[in-house]
């Protein structure tokens, strides 16, 4: 295994895991599969948006002031509503001074036309119209309830920018744009290993035993982050069995299939001791290894490695709050750099306590947002999720420490993104 070394800072670690990943090509999608997908390129209107000059009302077309002559007098057996729909997508021939033409919402204005006169506005009598007395005096004015072609966006203005997770209006947005189907980034596939053989996966444990706490909450979360969990495994706490897992040479043809994506994450395992295996395996496959350990608590043995296969391989520790920490981490960067989005970067937030320095590691300390203030919430050990739970943020302690109201780093949780 190559590349082992010191463990690296916290923020040397985010950016290696990112920089570690190549994007992965964009993939085409419907629209109606594009709900929450990434735009990988920006829309842009294919033609005027609108592409022809409408009314914005049901009423006249006209030109000039009245009374205007209706060229399309209203007969006896047909509407005007029947007759401005046969005319909607066409239009009509050139409007002179003094002439009019029933029209529809959102009906080709024709040539000639200086504006709409609304239905309840007007009065029809031997084809003639007028204006009745509920309409202005000067109604309508130059190019009143016309929407000009390009109104909204002349052809090739950006409607959308890359990037962008894509929402139901920007999906209305793209079709009105002309397109039929959209770029969007590939979520990278992912999958799950779980070791450890005191993990139960249902019921309350026995004294020696834990409850599963990834199996429930990884696919998820892995999928806020930009990912797809393909498939979950487990592996016994023994080495050669977790060796043929992260190779995948246990698994059946079908589950080989699923599991041949672009990163393997493991829980578990990463220490030292004789109990975990994850190092040594890794070692037995010649792995080269990106970061091995990080300088934070929690999560401070966390592995990030490129398999020989191609994929890289994330190996989380095994407390369920160090995990999460670890994930939020090197997991998030390296999902954002497979996919070719941006840098997840942090922000900035006011510490609501003082927290003594503690050389050589950053903290990470789940808060709550109170009066302005980033507060720690009281369980936040790294076997603990009550704190993760009730959390609206993640505190990027310094070694050096911090007080009341001084400006420190965050980490926003997936969930509120």
């Amino acid at each position: 295994m190559s590349g082992a070394g010191h463990q690296v800072s916290w923020q040397e670690a985010r950016r290696l895991a990112y920089e570690s990943a190549t994007a992965k090509p964009a993939q085409t999608v419907n629209l109606a599969d594009a709900l929450g997908q990434t735009l990988a390129e920006p829309v842009v209107a294919l033609q005027p948006m609108p592409h022809y000059a409408s009314s914005a009302m049901d009423g006249w077309a006209l030109n000039g002031e009245p009374p205007w002559t209706l060229i399309t007098p209203v007969q006896e057996d047909e509407s005007p509503w029947h007759r401005a729909h046969e005319h909607k997508k066409s239009g009509y021939a050139t409007l002179e001074p003094g002439q009019a033409t029933f029209i529809l919402t959102g009906g080709v204005v024709p040539p000639g036309a200086t504006g709409v006169l609304r239905t309840e506005h007007g009065a029809v009598q031997d084809g003639v119209l007028t204006r009745n007395e509920r309409a202005r005096p000067d109604e309508p004015t130059e190019n009143e309830h016309i929407r000009p072609a390009g109104e909204e966006a002349a052809e090739g203005t950006q409607a959308i920018a890359a990037g962008s997770v894509l929402n139901p209006a920007q999906i209305a947005l793209a079709a009105v744009c002309g397109y039929d189907t959209l770029p969007v980034l590939r979520a990278p596939r992912v999958s799950l290993l779980l070791t450890g053989d005191e993990v139960i996966e249902s019921g309350l444990p026995e004294p020696g035993q834990v409850r599963d706490t990834f199996g429930p909450q990884l696919p998820g979360l892995i999928g806020m982050l930009g990912g797809h969990v393909d498939t979950v495994a487990r592996a016994r706490d023994d080495l050669d069995d977790v060796v043929a897992a992260i190779s995948a040479e246990a698994m059946d043809e079908v589950s080989l299939a699923r599991a041949s994506g672009d990163v393997l994450i493991s829980t578990g395992g990463t220490g030292a001791s004789d109990a975990d295996h994850i190092r040594r395996a890794l070692t037995v496959l010649e792995a080269e290894l990106i970061i091995d350990g990080i300088a934070m608590r929690p999560g401070h043995p966390t592995l990030l490695a490129h398999l020989p296969d191609g994929r890289f391989f994330v190996g989380l520790p095994g407390n369920p709050l160090a995990a999460m920490m670890a994930l939020l981490t090197v997991g998030a960067p390296l999902l954002a750099g497979l996919r070719g989005a941006a840098f997840p970067e942090s922000r900035s937030v006011l510490a609501g306590e003082a927290f003594k320095p503690l050389p050589g590691r950053t903290r990470l300390v789940p808060y709550r947002s109170e009066d302005g203030r980033a507060m720690p919430t009281v369980h936040h050990r790294s076997g603990m999720l009550r704190g993760l739970a009730d959390a609206d943020g993640v505190l990027v302690v310094p070694e050096q420490g911090c007080e009341p109201d001084e400006k420190v780093e965050a980490l926003p949780l997936p969930w509120f993104s």
